[in-house]
């Protein structure tokens, strides 16, 4: 990149090629449809020889059907993100994909279709749920959290590292949302008897499901949901593994700093933890068994979404036999309801495809990996990080999903989207669903943290730990 005199005039052309390129990118995206369908009102894109210049008003009117999807779209979004008069996150999202079908703006054979591609992502979510819940029923999750606080002798920054390297193994074979949505009220009943201040381990479990969400292909659902085939695990190393040691690194050390007030003071050694009951340790026997299948799935490039459910549906019949009331609870109170959000997605996406907004972003990462390896990582990743924080790192992934898959896109700028759309949502509480979940969790437990306060730790950590994400991706 070109260093000039005045120190930022290199920084600032560039992204003065970046406006010029997405404006002729749209142009050219625009100019394609029929004169009878879209009407140009008024262009003027003015650069001066220094710099941007006037960028003038640029106002299209895309056709009716067009707009239509994307007004149906961003309500959708905001729906699952505001939850107006309480209305689940899949109902929002079943009803804008129904919509999207019944004003036929997608057909409905296009819509099984979108819908069917996503069949391997609700396999694995079904598997992984069941083998949670059969986890957190049987109280292993209860068990865990209570054998950390012995096991620091009083050093609260033991435990902080213990409920630390707990988030870790919980999310690399359980996914993130194990650590989210059940180590993280464990480790809040544990961490309330010792009489310290539950907050630095709570963000810790929010923020460390993330960060530790790619050390292993099957650690978030999201990994699926961008490959259609997951690499293996030698290649997954290769591209992710000094990335997610380093993601995982920085996040430690900067929340231990923000916290290190808190976590200098000594505890109380609380209630000895109870023993594992029979049927608990038979459940986190069969947990464990289902983890070391899925990790040779995934080390032999089996498919892990069939394979995590049939240890999952397995194990529940297992537990059924043993304990007819755990196997009933879990189908019943299980969090089966991302299953049909996630369908809906795929739907609402393909809709988008057919707009032309997903070449827009095709064309985007075209761009990036155009780019020298270190830019267009930091490009492609900053900019789905910020995406993941506007629109929900669902969504952007799924359409994540459909723009990597691009030709001439980079193998390392596809990376770079993965660990942004894995490592992106610390930002902020509305990053990710699981983090909305995690907030309800410990505001229902008295717990208070503003989402304006998660935002300022959340910019702390993530800023750097995603720049050092970023760097080590390959």
């Amino acid at each position: 990149m070109h260093t000039d005199a005045h120190g930022t005039g290199s920084i600032f052309g560039s992204g003065c090629n970046l406006v010029r390129w997405a404006a002729s990118k749209a142009l050219r995206r625009f100019s394609t449809f029929p004169a009878h369908r879209t009407k140009l009102l008024f262009v003027d894109v003015r650069f001066g020889e220094g710099g941007c210049g006037n960028l003038g008003v640029l106002a299209l009117v895309p056709p009716a059907s067009q707009f239509a999807i994307w007004a149906i779209g961003a309500a959708t979004i905001a729906a699952i993100l505001v939850r107006p008069r309480g209305l689940p996150e899949w109902c929002s999202a079943a009803i804008g994909a129904a919509l999207l079908v019944v004003a036929r703006l997608v057909p409905l054979s296009a819509a099984g279709a979108a819908a069917w591609d996503g069949l391997d992502v609700y396999l694995f979510l079904a598997g992984m749920l069941a083998l949670s819940e059969l986890a957190r029923f049987e109280g292993v999750f209860d068990w865990l959290a209570g054998r950390i606080v012995p096991a620091a002798r009083g050093s609260t920054g033991l435990l902080f590292a213990g409920v630390y390297a707990s988030g870790i193994a919980v999310t690399a074979l359980l996914s993130n949302d194990g650590t989210i949505l059940l180590l993280t009220p464990a480790v809040l009943a544990a961490v309330q008897r010792t009489k310290i201040a539950p907050l630095p381990f709570l963000v810790a479990c929010a923020l460390v499901a993330n960060a530790a969400s790619y050390v292993l292909p099957i650690a978030n659902p999201a990994n699926l949901v961008l490959f259609r085939v997951l690499p293996t695990l030698g290649p997954w190393f290769v591209a992710f593994g000094l990335s997610a040691l380093a993601a995982i690194a920085v996040t430690y050390v900067l929340l231990f700093g923000l916290f290190r007030r808190d976590l200098r003071r000594p505890h109380e050694a609380g209630n000895p933890p109870l023993p594992l009951s029979g049927r608990g340790r038979l459940a986190g026997l069969l947990v464990a068994i289902s983890a070391a299948l899925l990790v040779t799935a995934a080390a032999f490039g089996w498919p892990v979404g069939r394979t995590a459910f049939l240890t999952g549906g397995v194990s529940l019949l297992l537990m059924a036999l043993a304990d007819w009331d755990c196997a009933r609870a879990v189908l019943r109170e299980g969090p089966w309801s991302i299953i049909p959000l996630v369908a809906a997605l795929f739907v609402i996406v393909a809709a988008l495809d057919r707009s032309g907004i997903l070449n827009l972003a095709r064309d985007f990462f075209r761009y990036a990996s155009q780019l020298a390896s270190m830019p267009g990582k930091l490009l492609a990743g900053g900019a789905v990080a910020l995406a993941d924080n506007l629109l929900n790192n669902l969504p952007v992934g799924v359409i994540a999903r459909y723009s990597i898959a691009a030709p001439n896109v980079a193998p390392h700028v596809a990376h770079a989207a993965l660990v942004a759309v894995d490592l992106g949502p610390n930002f902020s509480v509305t990053g990710s669903l699981a983090t909305l979940l995690w907030l309800l969790t410990i505001r229902r437990a008295g717990v208070e943290i503003t989402p304006l306060r998660f935002f300022c730790i959340g910019a702390v950590v993530t800023v750097p730990a995603l720049i050092a994400a970023l760097l080590f991706v390959s």
